[in-house]
């Protein structure tokens, strides 16, 4: 696995950018700078990057019709601005990953300007695990535009596997824009679960097992986790709004949950 100290040194500029919490919000941007903490799997707080495209062998990108790029926010830390044009996906990659015993924890900090309210049903994924042993694509954070409530909500989901293509969304797991919130999830290969809490509360409808999920009546299956990816991608064309931009913070892995 590779280390998770940066190479590079951030630049010391001065300035706002449009990923500033906003004015009166709590939130990471709102406190001290997070330092990584000890013996996790993964951890990026971006403070060592220097601003701008990423420049770190730390991890990877996966892009189309989208970017990322290190900015700093209104109070002095760094964030990754994620910027997406339509069906576009711009993600940070995590190789190489290795859990004790296939199970972990992450966590990230997340604003997001707009969600999809058009086309009809329109899906998105912020964090993507993927393996051996299985071919499912698990996607624990993630949502879909419903327009029979109507409104979008944050919803379990996965691909590529013989459960099929699914996103189980909830009504009780709406999302919520232009505010800085934690999320964190749990993969485990213990009856191969998925759970998610946001803001440190525990949504016991946002998850998966073997026979508890949303997709074709098979078990569902865990892959050995070798790489995550963490982003945004919209799988349908033609969405409203047009762009799509959200600022992350805070990313690690961890066989523990590290808490928001």
């Amino acid at each position: 696995m590779r280390s998770f100290l940066a190479v590079f040194t951030a630049a010391l500029i001065l300035g706002t950018t449009a990923g500033s919490a906003p004015a009166g919000a709590a939130g990471p941007t709102g406190a001290a700078p997070r330092s990584c903490p000890r013996g996790v799997l993964f951890c990026e707080d971006f403070e060592r990057l220097p601003r701008g495209g990423p420049s770190t062998l730390n991890w990877g990108v996966d892009t189309r019709n989208g970017t990322l790029t290190v900015e700093r926010a209104r109070h002095g830390n760094q964030v990754l601005h994620i910027h997406t044009v339509d069906n576009g996906r711009a993600f940070l990659r995590v190789d190489d990953f290795a859990a004790p015993g296939n199970r972990f924890y992450g966590r990230m900090r997340l604003r997001v300007d707009a969600f999809p309210t058009a086309p009809d049903w329109a899906h998105f994924t912020l964090v993507e695990a993927t393996g051996t042993d299985s071919s499912e694509v698990v996607r624990p954070i993630g949502g879909q535009y419903a327009p029979t409530v109507p409104g979008t909500f944050w919803g379990v989901g996965a691909d590529g596997g013989p459960t099929g293509d699914w996103t189980n969304w909830r009504e009780s797991a709406p999302v919520t824009e232009d505010a800085w919130q934690c999320f964190e999830w749990k993969l485990d290969p213990t009856d191969n679960q998925v759970a998610v809490w946001i803001d440190g509360v525990a949504n016991p409808e946002l998850t998966a097992s073997t026979t508890a999920h949303g997709g074709n009546d098979v078990p569902f299956v865990l892959p050995k986790v070798d790489t995550v990816k963490i982003g945004w991608q919209l799988y349908q064309g033609g969405t409203t709004p047009g762009e799509f931009d959200l600022w992350i913070d805070d990313i690690a892995l961890s066989t523990k949950r590290l808490g928001c």
